[in-house]
């Protein structure tokens, strides 16, 4: 009989879930999953497919999830990153208060007390309003009988060519001996890119055109001149990616170069030609890796869908790290 059953809040497409699921092994089950965004949907219930997905958390009564020993919650990130406007508790988003539905995870941990909860966020987090957003946070977790331990950790130093810095709260329930708990020490900051680009040329669709360079390289020249930092980057493929993104020019800050594709004819409706310096996009597949999920892990959308999805998504090494951690407290118990 598995030992541990978790639920999966805004579990995008179950990067949390894949972690804790190598560390515990069978000793671990999902029994309620919670996702609002469709796509993301899809793609969970693909690579998933065992449990009914709920859709928006501010709707679901606490009493209607299932009992559960674990929370893995990667609430949204939107409203405290340094990338977007950090209005935090006063974001909103199509109605939903992105910067409050941490409250919701609480209100539903609150009723069930599982032993353990756990959540990703976006570095930004812990600095919003000079800390105090936190502070708040953090304090809501003590409130309702938690020991809470947290710690930005950086994707590059767990196996994956992603310089991605999160931090991670993990909160023992406060009868649970977790005086041993430690965050995991970097394993592997090896990894380059070019340990994870396709070993056969890819499409010639993920070539940029000239015509789009020349629109990248007026807009870097533009911010330059204001002092900004802001434009495309050509990655070298022996050095790591930047922070995958969700949206934006997130793609084009991760360009590669890669002349092994000769057929440079279009098979897209684009303005200009291909461009002859081998200047590409990373394809999802290669998203993936950097993420660390699995070559099994299906990918079933389009490349749009896929782009958003890898840049939402959390870094599968570094969670597996963690949850070893958290296995160890447990199984101790």
């Amino acid at each position: 009989m598995t030992k541990y059953k978790a639920v999966d809040l805004f579990a995008g497409i179950g990067g949390i879930r894949l972690g804790f699921e190598n560390a515990f092994g069978a000793e671990i089950e999902t029994v309620f999953v919670c996702e609002w965004d469709e796509m993301a949907k899809r793609t969970y219930k693909f690579n998933f497919g065992d449990v009914p997905i709920a859709g928006d958390i501010t709707q679901i009564d606490e009493m209607e999830v299932p009992s559960f020993d674990i929370c893995l919650a990667g609430f949204p990130c939107q409203a405290f990153s340094l990338a977007g406007q950090r209005k935090g508790f006063n974001d909103d988003y199509k109605g939903l208060s992105r910067g409050t539905l941490f409250f919701d995870v609480v209100r539903i941990c609150h009723y069930h007390k599982p032993k353990v909860i756990f959540c990703e966020n976006v570095k930004g987090l812990s600095i919003h309003d000079k800390g105090r957003t936190f502070d708040i946070l953090m304090g809501t977790l003590r409130e309702i009988g938690y020991v809470v331990y947290t710690k930005v950790l950086n994707s590059r130093d767990f196996g994956v060519p992603q310089n991605r810095e999160r931090i991670y709260i993990v909160a023992f329930r406060s009868d649970i001996d977790s005086s041993t708990f430690e965050f995991p020490v970097p394993t592997d900051s090896s990894k380059r890119l070019r340990d994870i680009i396709e070993r056969t040329p890819v499409s010639c669709k993920y070539y940029l055109s000239e015509t789009y360079m020349e629109t990248l390289i007026r807009h870097k020249q533009r911010h330059l001149a204001k002092g900004n930092g802001f434009g495309y980057e050509i990655r070298d493929l022996n050095d790591v990616a930047g922070a995958l993104v969700c949206g934006g020019m997130g793609r084009e800050r991760n360009l590669i170069i890669d002349k092994r594709q000769e057929e440079l004819t279009p098979k897209t409706h684009i303005k200009g030609e291909i461009n002859k310096n081998g200047i590409r996009k990373m394809t999802p597949r290669e998203c993936a890796r950097l993420q660390g999920f699995p070559e099994s892990y299906a990918l079933v959308l389009s490349d749009v869908h896929l782009y958003k999805q890898f840049g939402n998504t959390v870094t599968i090494p570094v969670i597996e790290a963690i949850a070893r951690k958290i296995f160890e407290v447990l199984y101790s118990c």
